[in-house]
Parts: C-alpha cells; structure tokens; sequence
C-alpha cells in the first residue's frame, strides 16, 4: 500500500511535468534507440541493443514510481494548518544551542527537497525530530553524528 505524501501545487504540477516528460519523451526516445540497434543484426553480441533494452528497464521503473507518487499526491490546503507547531510546509527558523548558528527551512515532501534552497524533507531526521514543535521548545535530534539540539526560533507559512 502506498502512502500519501502532501504537495505544494508547484510541487505536484512539477511531478506530472517530469512523468509526461518520460512518457512522451524519455520512453519514444527509447523506444527508437531499441529498434535501431535491433535493425543492426544479431542481438546476442549487440551491445546497443542491450544497453538501450536496460535503459528501458530503468526508466520504466522510473515511471511507474513517478505514477504512484502522483496517485497517491495530495495537494495540502495550507489556510487549515495550525500555525503554532510545525507541520510539513512549515517555514521554521531554528537555532543551534550548540554554537548559536540559525537555520531556516521550508518542511516539505521528499520529491521536492532542496536542501541548498531551504527545503527540507520532513521524512530526514531533522524534519522529523521538528515536527509538532512549538516556538521556543527545544528539538534533541538525533543525527548520524549524535545529538543536536535546536530551539526553534519561528514558525510561519
């Protein structure tokens, strides 16, 4: 059983442009690649043939993922969320008590994640240990490198 996942509406309508981008693309591309190195001859020893036969296999694997993503996609009305703990699209300040420095990130699903943008999955150890937090609590989270621990300065949407 699949389990849904919250989007922003950027988030979603960027999931079906990436499928119809493989369906319509991707897959004819291939599709081609396979019957011009099979019009090559014998396909024991064609190693195009083989190589365009496993690319086919990937991104088939790519697109059926990618449809049960989107099936299983719900867009989150953001009006109805509670603005006093973290949810996912929460945007969060957070402060390391460690060394004072100040993060802020934008919680969302894994497929739209970009750390480097400010988003951050809420299914990673920091987004989880975040979640239900409340400004001023502190968040011990634990991390491959041991425990963090961050007070959460903001929340806002």
């Amino acid at each position: 059983m699949s389990e849904i996942s919250y989007y922003s509406p950027e988030g979603l309508k960027k999931l079906k442009e990436e499928l119809h981008q493989l369906e319509q693309v991707e897959r004819p591309r291939v599709t081609q690649e396979i019957a011009d190195a099979r019009d090559k001859g014998d396909l024991s020893e064609n190693a195009e043939y083989h190589a365009a036969k496993e690319e086919q296999s990937h991104l088939e694997t790519k697109i059926a993922k990618l449809k049960n993503i989107v099936a299983n996609a719900r867009i989150l009305d953001e009006s109805q969320l509670d603005t006093s703990k973290i949810l996912i699209h929460s945007n969060v300040k957070i402060k390391n008590t460690s060394n004072g420095m100040e993060f802020s990130y934008r919680l969302v699903a894994d497929s739209e994640t970009d750390v480097r943008n400010g988003k951050l999955s809420v299914n990673s150890p920091i987004g989880k240990g975040l979640l239900g937090k409340k400004v001023g609590e502190l968040a011990e989270i634990k991390v491959p490198n041991g425990i963090m621990k961050f007070e959460i300065v903001e929340i806002s949407r």
